[in-house]
């Protein structure tokens, strides 16, 4: 299992458009990938699971992988939610 813990610095938190850049990235890999936030966890790959964890701006975010590509899952993922200006 891999993870890493990523600051949310957007002003809106993780709304529709981000949840989605972000289910959209976790969808391209094989591995189980999970966020993790204010004592929720959210199947990545899921939009709805993902907006239903209410982030918020300065709120730190838990990504973890678990799967034959868990490492390049959890830097994907980080490196699309910096770009993405989460």
């Amino acid at each position: 299992m891999k993870s890493t813990i990523y600051q949310i610095s957007d002003k809106n938190g993780i709304h529709a458009r981000p949840a989605g850049v972000i289910v959209q990235c976790a969808r391209r890999f094989s591995s189980d990938i999970a966020l993790e936030a204010n004592g929720k966890r959210a199947d990545a790959k899921k939009l709805f699971s993902v907006m239903q964890l209410g982030v918020r701006c300065g709120d730190s975010v838990t990504l973890t992988a678990e799967g034959d590509d868990e490492d390049d899952a959890v830097q994907e993922l980080y490196d699309t939610m910096r770009n993405a200006g989460l």
